[in-house]
């Protein structure tokens, strides 16, 4: 996450605290008699570029709690024709079905950018939601957090160009990853922003041409995060900051 004395970084951003062995925000602040019940199922796992988490229409066999990377949530009208609803990285998990009380996600998730996460097995996940009386609530909270986020998403595609658009994607991948860089394709952008992919070369150069980023074959470099908020008019930063009302404010 880039730092900035002009700019202060949205409670969606991960805490990082010392004492605790988790960097994902969900089971640092979760209560320690809830943790407890998950605790001795998690298992920290490395995830490669475009592992599938979950598969549309498919029963969900594992939940993952993200350390680190970034995960896509992608709908699909029909084949070929997709475009990323929400992303998830260290502040969030997988699974919101299983906390709705489904079974089965309504769309893919897969990894963006290679990951870390402490996996559980749904059924032990399920379980301990039987079990405890506040799990629940609190998770639902973070899934209400996400739906925020689906939403903005859904405004920002009908309402704003692709360089707005693309300008609010940049910035939310900024709040998930360490550092000011990562690893990304046009192709990948395409999927994501649902557009051809010569409009997703047009888009980064005209961000690098404002000063905004520099684009390489393969990554992407945030140099001015504060004026990409700018550009995202709007679409950035009302969901991120009902994330730290549901849950950052939690103690």
């Amino acid at each position: 996450m880039t730092d900035s004395s002009s700019q202060t970084h949205t409670a969606a951003q991960c805490d990082t605290r010392q004492n605790s062995i988790y960097r994902n925000s969900l089971l640092l602040r979760m209560c320690s008699a809830d943790l407890a019940l998950l605790q001795p199922h998690l298992e920290s796992v490395s995830l490669g570029l475009q592992t599938h988490l979950e598969v549309a229409g498919s029963p969900i066999r594992t939940v993952y709690f993200f350390e680190s990377g970034l995960g896509s949530v992608v709908g699909e009208l029909r084949p070929g024709i997709e475009a990323e609803i929400g992303i998830i990285g260290c502040e969030g998990m997988t699974g919101s079905a299983l906390i709705m009380g489904d079974d089965r996600s309504t769309h893919d998730c897969y990894v963006q950018l290679e990951a870390r996460a402490f996996v559980i097995d749904a059924g032990l996940f399920t379980k301990a939601l039987l079990t405890s009386p506040t799990l629940r609530t609190f998770l639902l909270r973070y899934v209400h957090y996400f739906h925020l986020q689906a939403s903005f998403t859904a405004l920002s595609n009908a309402r704003m160009n692709i360089v707005d658009r693309l300008s609010r994607w940049l910035v939310m991948c900024d709040d998930r990853v360490e550092g000011n860089s990562f690893a990304i394709t046009h192709e990948f952008l395409s999927v994501m922003l649902g557009v051809r992919r010569p409009g997703v070369t047009i888009a980064l150069q005209t961000l690098e041409g404002q000063g905004l980023i520099r684009s390489m074959r393969g990554e992407v470099v945030i140099l001015d995060r504060a004026r990409l908020i700018a550009l995202a008019d709007g679409s950035y930063g009302r969901a991120e900051a009902e994330y730290g009302r549901l849950i950052s404010q939690l103690h």
